[in-house]
């Protein structure tokens, strides 16, 4: 078996345009022995638009523009790269592959050249389940550094010998191949078929994701009793208590937890406060830390923070 690591830079990038100027790629053997590395670069027949979402400068290329002028068009690199990514015995890997797959095949329907088809796996993701991080996406410099392999950003050829030193680094961490990691956690590869792209997928995150929505259930229900608690005794305000015109929010977290949220609201109550649910609202503002957009909101309003250990030990002792 043989491995293929690729990478894509393209010269724009739009919701249903991706014109690609350069393919880097890797082959290596089981052992990450390299076989053979190229970069194939391209002219993207346009300008080149390399902004970030912000509309900022973005990505530089380490390339002189009006050379891509003498290169050949996508067309003319098509059979080569479908040889390489749909060789049998292959197994294709990229980082963050999903956005390399989509620019394949946006330059395919640009060309009206048939689809692509191969299957691929994501160094992002096997790292994810390594490390059981799903809410994290780590570059791929990041990625370099934390298992100590050093490259060069942004010549796709680079990019693709990185990734294969990510890949053969996490396979060391492991004590297991590239074959044996997938296998380890139950990883099935994306896929790309008659324009149609699936991602890759495995089982811990899977359990990841139900354990989020379990979580996402329990918080809904805990703020919609929070609430109806709030409702509830509301009217059964002090008049003209210690608290009378102080207009309390809490963070979101402590609006979940009801042990300490409905204990809080009702110790307020009883001494003439009130609450609201706008941070912009309110002019004390209670959280565990000072930090967050509702925390900045409140405060920018004219709020007071105040830490939940403290408000807890004032109010116990009215």
């Amino acid at each position: 078996m043989k491995y293929v690591f690729f990478d894509i830079e393209c010269a724009c990038v739009f919701k249903h345009v991706a014109k690609i100027c350069a393919f880097g790629y890797v082959v290596a053997d089981e052992s990450f022995a390299v076989l053979k590395r190229e970069e194939i670069l391209l002219n993207p027949k346009g300008k080149f638009h390399l902004t970030d979402r912000k509309g900022k400068q973005g990505l530089v290329l380490p390339y002189e523009y009006e050379d891509f002028k003498r290169y050949p068009a996508f067309p003319a690199v098509y059979a080569q790269l479908k040889e390489l990514l749909e060789g049998e015995d292959t197994l294709v890997f990229g980082h963050a592959t999903l956005n390399d797959v989509n620019y394949l095949n946006l330059e395919t329907k640009r060309y009206k050249l048939p689809s692509f088809r191969f299957s691929y796996h994501d160094t992002q993701f096997l790292y994810m389940n390594c490390e059981n991080a799903f809410g994290r996406q780590c570059g791929l410099q990041t990625m370099a550094e934390e298992l100590g392999v050093e490259f060069t950003p942004h010549r796709a050829v680079d990019d693709a010998y990185a990734t294969m030193r990510v890949c053969e680094a996490l396979c060391k961490r492991e004590g297991t191949s590239a074959q044996g990691l997938i296998e380890k956690y139950a990883v099935t590869a994306g896929r790309i078929s008659k324009y149609r792209i699936t991602q890759p997928d495995s089982a811990p995150r899977r359990e990841y994701e139900r354990i989020r929505e379990e979580n996402r259930e329990k918080r809904a229900k805990a703020h919609e009793e929070f609430f109806r608690f709030v409702n509830k005794h509301m009217h059964r305000r002090k008049q003209g208590g210690s608290l009378e015109g102080k207009i309390f929010c809490f963070a979101k977290e402590i609006e979940d937890d009801n042990a300490v949220s409905k204990k809080l609201v009702e110790a307020i109550f009883a001494s003439g406060g009130r609450y609201t649910s706008h941070p912009a609202e309110c002019n004390v503002y209670i959280g565990r830390t000072q930090e967050g957009v509702r925390c900045n909101n409140a405060i920018t309003a004219g709020a007071a923070f105040v830490p939940l250990d403290t408000i807890t030990n004032a109010l116990e002792k009215l």
